[in-house]
C-alpha cells in the first residue's frame, strides 16, 4: 500500500455538485470535509458520497491528475465516473 498512498477523488456533495481533490490518506481528508475544516467549497456541503478515487505511486503524478481532472466540464467528471465504474 506505501505504493499508492497518494490518491484523486471526487466526492458529490449534498447539493449535488463535485469535489476534485489529492490526498495521501483518504479516511483523514474525508473526516476533516465532515468537520467542515476540509476545503473551503465543501464547507456546509456534507454529506459527502465518494465517487472516484484514483491511486497514484507518486504525489507528483496524483497532483497532475488532479489538475486534468479539475479542469474537466461536470459531464466529463460524470463520464470519467461512470468508466471507472465500470472497470
Amino acid at each position: 500500500m506505501e505504493n499508492e498512498k497518494h490518491i484523486v477523488y471526487i466526492l458529490k456533495c449534498k447539493d449535488n455538485t463535485l469535489y476534485t481533490g489529492y490526498t495521501n490518506h483518504l479516511e483523514n481528508r474525508l473526516k476533516m470535509h465532515t468537520e467542515g475544516k476540509g476545503a473551503k467549497y465543501t464547507r456546509g456541503r456534507g454529506p459527502f458520497q465518494v465517487m472516484f478515487i484514483e491511486k497514484f505511486p507518486t504525489k507528483e503524478e496524483a497532483m497532475q491528475n488532479e489538475y486534468k481532472i479539475k479542469k474537466l466540464s461536470r459531464q466529463e467528471k460524470l463520464q470519467l465516473i461512470e468508466d471507472k465504474v465500470k472497470e
